[in-house]
């Protein structure tokens, strides 16, 4: 594995958060200067590829990458655009009973206000 691939892998599985490619850009680069962009998006999609990581196609905003690659929903805040995991237990096995498809994979994207935005409309009522 070459050293670029190391140091944007190791961006995406220290992070808590789900970043978009420029993020990852700018943090791997404080470990090795020269990284070029092209580089970050070339290994991102062969680690999307290799079910490394997993890209999160946000609606209105860049793509984002998630360290777990198994499939999970996930929440957006239309408000400051943060986007978080979110568990919904058996989900998987109620969407193939529902449709009646053994699914492969599903893509779930919750919209709402994650709690610190809720939080903050709250105290301003």
């Amino acid at each position: 594995m070459t050293r670029q691939r190391l140091a944007i892998e190791h961006v995406i599985q220290s992070s808590r958060e789900h970043l978009t490619a420029e993020q990852i850009y700018f943090q791997a680069r404080r470990e090795l200067p020269s990284l070029a962009i092209g580089t970050v998006y070339r290994n991102l999609n062969q680690m999307v590829e290799e079910k490394r990581v997993r890209r999160l196609t946000m609606p209105g905003s860049a793509d984002r990458f998630d360290r777990f690659a198994n499939p999970h929903p996930h929440l957006l805040c239309p408000r400051c655009g943060c986007v978080f995991d979110y568990k919904v237990d058996g989900l998987q096995d109620f969407l193939q009973q529902k449709t009646g498809v053994p699914l492969q994979s599903y893509e779930l994207t919750l919209c709402g206000l994650c709690p610190k935005c809720a939080a903050k409309d709250k105290a301003s009522e």
